[in-house]
């Protein structure tokens, strides 16, 4: 969400001081939302957790969860999400609102999405474009971030999402104990994963590219930062034991993050230095 307040803030040139406080209120809308959705979560998805070498610890996994207070838990967050939201603007509230129907969409029978191949990882990542709305809509809420942008986002997240099954699918090491912890699985095959996560790589660093170019052409510069990270990324989720199997682990990873601070400081540099000679470099020539 904060990329997407900090580019409103950059490309649509809104630097209010209170700019300060909507970012914040997002912020704790976004998680209220998001912790909704990981309530009901974890909560059907407790049949099947048992079959996760790791998961099969958790609560939910072990029967202890009372579904009388997962409901009440969930229903508190998700009003209090959507009554910040209410606060934010008529654009901030409805893309509150989708963030918390792919919540149902992705866990709840009949359609849950989670349980068919493919659909799992695009419609789980959909959520980064909806998150980045939120932190653009919370400083411009009467225009919408370039498609670009929004697209290479979803793709980006996509590519993430992938590289966490398949790092999740090789733990696992058997195709039918995997089947029986995600439906999705019985679908997939370790090839198809990669596969599957380089084309949405791909598709990420096009669209990014585009966008990068067409605002801003310093940011040109920065291509090579985002292909390494897309790079670095995809060598911890090919190790064994990787963090990309919980990405709430990557912390630990820290030259990665180190990375991932300076690529921020690259962007940030170039969005305030001018550099006349790439734009010459950028017109056709003519004879």
């Amino acid at each position: 969400m904060l990329p997407g307040a900090a580019l409103a803030m950059v490309l649509g040139q809104v630097w209010q001081p209170s700019a300060i406080g909507a970012v914040l209120a997002a912020l704790v809308a976004l998680c209220l939302i998001a912790s909704a959705n990981y309530t009901i979560n974890e909560y059907l998805d407790a049949a099947t957790d048992r079959f996760h070498p790791l998961k099969q610890a958790r609560p939910g996994a072990q029967g202890r969860l009372d579904r009388r207070i997962v409901a009440l838990q969930y229903l508190l967050l998700a009003a209090a999400g959507l009554g910040i939201a209410m606060l934010l603007g008529r654009p901030f509230l409805l893309t509150a609102w989708v963030l918390l129907g792919m919540g149902i969409l992705y866990n709840v029978p009949p359609i849950r999405t989670k349980d068919r191949a493919y659909l799992d990882v695009l419609s789980e990542s959909v959520n980064n474009p909806l998150r980045l709305l939120m932190g653009w809509f919370a400083i411009i809420p009467d225009a919408l971030p370039p498609s670009s942008l929004i697209l290479a986002y979803w793709f980006g997240g996509a590519f993430l999402m992938a590289m966490k099954r398949y790092s999740e699918y090789r733990r696992i090491g058997n195709p039918e104990m995997a089947g029986n912890y995600r439906r999705s699985f019985r679908f997939y095959t370790e090839d198809t994963l990669l596969l599957s996560s380089f084309f949405y790589a791909l598709l990420a660093s096009f669209l990014l590219g585009v966008f990068l170019v067409k605002y801003r052409i310093e940011y040109v510069l920065a291509l090579p930062f985002f292909a390494a990270l897309f790079t670095w990324y995809l060598a911890i989720a090919l190790r064994s034991d990787s963090a990309a199997q919980a990405p709430e682990k990557l912390h630990r990873e820290r030259r990665f993050m180190a990375f991932c601070a300076l690529l921020g400081v690259v962007v940030a540099v170039l969005t305030f230095v001018e550099l006349p000679f790439l734009e010459a470099l950028m017109v056709p020539l003519r004879y």
